[in-house]
């Protein structure tokens, strides 16, 4: 019996050996990968840092390289283990595709998330049009952009909606153009009124002197000519001098006593 038991552990001796060299090895290199992928990690985030990217861009890349590294690095302890590592990629490639085809909708978005953190085509407090929503947005999250809207919602947008369409950035341009209307009557010198409006909206608080407020004859219909009444303004006041324009067609109507337009209809008797 004891001579069996010599001879079992004079077989076993060198592979339990070998066993154990393997698992230490395979503990360095988890150690050392680990380390490695932090400290990769963390030069990437000091690079992007230095270069001004926001914040949301910074963890995003680094979340993404941090587990694209793990993956590489169970994979390679694996590899090192003997395991045929082309099977494990071809489980993981498989096991892709089925959450890919389960989760279309989000991945999507995910990826476009993505484009809107690097693209920039907006940013936190920009007033927009994406998504066919309007308004102001609030967080660029990785799958969702938060937009509180004119009237105070807070509406979510899936971020492929918003990549998918046209977006319309109001803030990034100094200012905007008002777009109003005055009719007037026939009886009405348009020459008259364009010049007491443009000298009324320069009055207008938060409008732009240059470029300075457009007054002209927009187009004609049965009451008589219609001016395209036009003042800028910062897109922060956009809503202040709309209203403010309306109350001064007015008022500057008003005071120099235009006639209400009407319309002048001829009726005639047909001849018996």
């Amino acid at each position: 019996m004891e001579t069996q038991l010599t001879s079992f552990w004079a077989t076993s001796k060198p592979i339990l050996i070998a066993v154990a060299l393997k698992i230490a090895g395979a503990i360095v290199i988890y150690i050392v990968g680990r380390w490695l992928i932090g400290l990769v990690t963390a030069l990437l985030t000091r690079a992007l840092e230095r270069q001004k990217i926001e914040p949301t861009i910074i963890r995003y890349l680094g979340n993404t390289v941090s587990i694209a590294l793990n993956i590489l690095l169970v994979i390679g302890i694996l590899g090192y283990f003997g395991v045929e590592t082309t099977s494990f990629a071809a489980l993981i490639a498989a096991l892709g595709i089925a959450v890919g085809a389960a989760w279309g909708g989000l991945l999507s978005n995910f990826a476009a998330g993505a484009f809107i953190l690097v693209l920039r085509p907006f940013k936190v407090g920009d007033y927009v049009l994406a998504g066919d929503v309007e308004g102001t947005v609030r967080a660029i999250g990785v799958f969702t952009t938060g937009i509180d809207t004119p009237d105070n919602v807070h509406t979510m947008v899936g971020n492929a909606k918003v990549m998918g369409g046209t977006i319309k950035n109001f803030s990034i341009n100094p200012w905007r153009r008002v777009e109003l209307t005055a009719q007037l009557d026939h009886s009405v010198d348009p020459d008259d009124a364009v010049a007491r409006l443009k000298t009324a909206l320069a009055a207008i608080p938060n409008v732009e002197k240059d470029p300075a407020p457009d007054v002209s004859i927009l187009t004609f219909n049965e009451r008589g000519p219609v001016l395209a009444v036009r003042p800028y303004v910062n897109n922060a006041h956009y809503w202040q001098v709309y209203f403010d324009t309306n109350k001064v067609i007015r008022a500057t109507f008003g005071a120099a006593g235009y006639p209400v337009a009407q319309m002048h209809v001829a009726v005639q008797q047909a001849a018996r």
